[in-house]
Parts: structure tokens; sequence; C-alpha cells
């Protein structure tokens, strides 16, 4: 745990938050400042800087408490779809701890999550292919 951490005193208990599940690997919260409702955090118990390059047992379990989740919240919302990120580094924001999002979308919904795109250079593409099929 980390004491300094929003997400470790949510975990521990020592601050409030709206639970939707949570087991003995992972959490799931509602997002205190949520971009539609039903925008919740879904994080590892453990205080973890990345999910998808961590190799702890906890990063795999994120995700199957994602499907849970996002199961659920289905049911209870009905959205037309959801959107699902993760993001580790300097670029997580204002909390370390890793988590991912996961976005209830809704056709009326002014949530903007786009990506500049750019052409892929056939050449680049077929020397990354193979890159990274060798370490895999």
């Amino acid at each position: 745990m980390n004491d300094t951490c929003e997400f470790c005193r949510i975990i521990a208990g020592d601050q409030p938050a709206h639970v939707l599940y949570e087991d003995d690997r992972t959490i799931a919260f509602l997002d205190r400042n949520p971009a539609v409702a039903g925008h919740t955090l879904v994080a590892p118990r453990t205080h973890e800087d990345a999910i998808v390059t961590s190799d702890e047992p906890g990063a795999a379990a994120v995700f199957e408490t994602v499907q849970t989740v996002a199961d659920a919240l289905q049911a209870a919302l009905e959205p037309d779809g959801f959107s699902v990120f993760h993001t580790s580094g300097s670029l997580v924001g204002t909390v370390d701890h890793a988590h991912v999002h996961l976005v209830p979308r809704f056709v009326d919904d002014d949530v903007s999550l786009s990506l500049s795109r750019i052409q892929i250079d056939p050449d680049e593409a077929a020397a990354l292919t193979k890159q990274v099929q060798t370490l895999l």
C-alpha cells in the first residue's frame, strides 16, 4: 500500500468510494468525476503503475473484473456500448495507481476519445510485425 495514493486509501477503506465490485485481487468503483453515469474505475488491489506490462497476477484479474462489471452495467444502464482504456507512465494523470476506465457509452453522450490517425507505412508495419512476433 502507498499511503499517499488515493486508490490505495480506497482499497484500505480509509477513503469513501461507491464500490461496485471487489474480490481478493481487484476493486471497481464509480469515478468521482464521471464522464457519464456508470463511469467505473477498475484497479488492482496492489499498488502498480501499469497493468498491461505488469507480470503481476492481478493484471489479468483487472480485465476479468472489467468484464464482470461491464455485464452488470449493461443490465443496469442499457448503454449503446462501452469504451475501455488504460494509460500508464506519465500519461496516467493525477493518480499513479494503475487502473482501467470502463465508460458506458450512449448515442447522445458528449464523450470524446478521439485519436489522430496517420497512414501506416507498409515497410514499417512489416518490420514492426516481425519484431513483435519474434518477441512473443
